[in-house]
């Protein structure tokens, strides 16, 4: 019996996972989208990897500007999750955003931001794995936001 897009989506909506900004700059025009397929990849050099879908702006943009950041997001920043993840047009409006040192719109308040520059690009069947090395990280103290069963979750106790 092959496996059915609810049953595939229920499956995975158990695993938990941080949340994700993932921004570009391309032709002067800020790039951005909620991720949750995120993952580091290697130490050395330092790698990460972020799953974007092929038919969103932001996957084109990525991969034409050959480089990309990642913001973190904290368990106080679900609003920008979900205006990351929605389809309005003007993604950043409202969204405090700082420039980092590749030049790359970061969400200010993140409780960490990666800078990568594009290192390599493989297909996944509707999305595309874009790995990044990291050329710059900010961190700061906070709790994370995360995402379980199709919904916010938080791990404070």
């Amino acid at each position: 019996m092959p496996v059915t897009d609810a049953d595939f989506k229920l499956a995975m909506s158990h695993f938990a996972s941080g949340v994700t900004v993932v921004t570009t700059e391309h032709e002067d025009k800020l790039f951005g989208m909620t991720v949750a397929s995120f993952a580091s990849l290697s130490l050395h050099p330092p790698l990460v990897l972020v799953c974007v879908e092929k038919s969103v702006k932001t996957h084109d943009a990525i991969a034409s500007a050959g480089k990309f950041a990642v913001s973190i997001l904290g368990a106080d920043q679900m609003d920008i999750s979900n205006r990351f993840a929605s389809k309005t047009e003007d993604k950043f409006g409202g969204t405090n955003v700082e420039r980092g040192e590749l030049g790359l719109p970061l969400i200010a308040g993140a409780i960490t931001n990666l800078e990568c520059h594009l290192h390599a690009q493989l297909s996944g069947g509707d999305h595309t794995i874009f790995v990044g090395e990291v050329a710059a990280i900010r961190t700061r103290d906070g709790v994370p936001l995360l995402y379980f069963r199709s919904g916010y979750r938080d791990m404070r106790v």
